[in-house]
């Protein structure tokens, strides 16, 4: 048995990679950090890799799947990834994997007839869920989930509109740092931007709710329905999770014009979440010159250099963010984010 960790394959193991999780009936299009290729009698035996903090295109061929192999890649996976200090590791499988990766030390965090999510620490979801700030007092309690990149006069007038609308809201800032502006930054403005909302409750989503970024779905048949799949998994993680810990029983979305992925993800949510004991309820888009705001008219008007119409666009916490961060001209003496 020989195992060998790369970052990049060569040719060769490329080849006779990709013609593993082929025969497996793995799609080979996704990127990845770092592969265990697992060699036995100049064969190409298992073989897992890494992208970030996620393991994927896990397989072992069918006349070695009785010889340990998938320990050892896992073993290896984990080590290179403490090596670079990521100790929370997930996976994404079909629900029949699930006992095979439970075997190998990764537990259950949500699954759908699609698709299992599983994590490398026990009960890593609801120690987070219990870490999050609760209400002071009892009382009706919503949500809304946002990407925030950056913080518009549209995300701050849909989080007012649903302030009135319930004597607590969670507002949950995706976490993931794939965005224009980091994710750190990114809960801040809302902070500043809703602090005239004494019952807003801004926090993390960490790395549950799911990004449409990382979700995988090189092992999925039918690769056209990832985004309903995607959709329906983080509903079961909101759903089973974060709602019963926190009493949330209100989902708060904005109306969607512009992204048909967006909007069928809102169609979804009225469908699920009622018959798990949660309402939705849909705020139609703050607009200008009839023109819904959005987080990408901003970035954009940014790209462009188009200060003036950008103003408009955004709140004063957020303006001065951007003024700070020398993204637009203007004032020289607002103190850095902390």
């Amino acid at each position: 048995m020989e195992m060998v960790g790369t970052a990049h394959m060569t040719s060769q193991q490329r080849h006779a990679w990709q013609a593993l999780l082929q025969d497996a009936g793995l799609h080979t299009d996704e990127a990845v950090d770092y592969t265990v290729l697992l060699w036995e009698d100049g064969q190409l035996a298992a073989t897992g890799s890494r992208a970030g903090n996620i393991f994927k295109y896990f397989t072992t061929a069918p006349q070695y799947r009785e010889r340990g192999f998938s320990a050892a890649v896992m073993t290896e996976l984990r080590q290179e990834a403490f090596s670079l200090g990521i100790d929370h590791l997930f996976l994404y499988t079909k629900p029949e994997n699930g006992q095979m990766f439970t075997n190998l030390c990764f537990y259950p965090v949500a699954r759908t007839a699609d698709i299992l999510l599983m994590e490398s620490c026990r009960g890593g979801i609801g120690a987070f869920v219990a870490s999050l700030p609760k209400p002071p007092a009892p009382g009706v309690t919503g949500a809304a989930v946002m990407h925030c990149d950056p913080f518009t006069r549209g995300h701050r007038y849909l989080l007012g509109k649903a302030a009135r609308d319930c004597e607590w809201l969670y507002v949950f800032v995706v976490s993931e740092d794939k965005g224009r502006f980091p994710a750190a930054d990114r809960i801040e403005l809302v902070r500043r931007g809703t602090a005239d909302l004494p019952n807003v409750i801004v926090c993390p989503t960490g790395p549950y709710l799911i990004s449409q970024v990382t979700f995988p779905t090189y092992f999925l048949r039918d690769t056209q329905r990832a985004d309903d799949i995607r959709c329906h998994l983080d509903m079961e993680i909101f759903a089973s999770h974060f709602a019963p810990a926190l009493h949330i029983t209100r989902r708060y979305v904005g109306t969607e014009p512009f992204s048909p992925v967006t909007a069928a993800y809102n169609r979804a949510m009225k469908a699920f979440l009622p018959g798990r004991g949660i309402e939705v309820r849909e705020i139609p888009r703050k607009a200008i010159d009839g023109t819904p705001i959005s987080a990408s008219a901003v970035r954009a008007l940014l790209g462009r250099g188009q200060a003036q119409t950008l103003h408009q666009l955004v709140p004063e916490t957020t303006w001065r963010y951007l003024q700070q961060h020398r993204m637009i001209g203007g004032e020289e003496d607002i103190h850095d984010i902390p």
